[in-house]
């Protein structure tokens, strides 16, 4: 498993990248991220991207890594407690901290370019 903690000012996505640069082995889950956000970067999924300013408790993150790429979803709890979330773009700036889990994956994750819905998509 690969414990990592990240930095105020860190960007979220970037850093997830550069977990999955920087691993031992070619694939992983996302099993846990807590933390706190700045600025929160995601695509809904109607393909609209938006992005909020304020302060954000994560309160889910789930994903795969691959040595092709990330996909990732977040949740995150504004400061009213309004919950809402997408998928996971930079600009997603670390306001305390994040602290990362990620566990290996027992086969290996492939992305490959799909026609049908223009994503690189999982073909484990």
């Amino acid at each position: 498993m690969i414990v990592s903690r990240l930095l105020p000012g860190d960007d979220l996505k970037t850093s997830l990248e550069n977990i999955s640069d920087s691993i031992e082995f070619n694939s992983g889950v996302i099993v846990s991220v807590v933390g706190s956000l700045t600025r929160t970067h995601l695509r809904m999924s109607n393909g609209t991207k938006k992005l909020f300013e304020g302060f954000f408790e994560i309160v889910s993150v789930e994903g795969t890594i691959s040595a092709d790429g990330v996909h990732i979803h977040m949740a995150v709890a504004a400061e009213d407690g309004s919950v809402f979330g997408g998928h996971l773009l930079e600009g997603c700036i670390i306001h305390t901290t994040a602290e990362v889990c990620i566990i290996e994956a027992e086969k290996e994750f492939k992305r490959v370019f799909d026609q049908n819905t223009g994503y690189r998509e999982l073909q484990p």
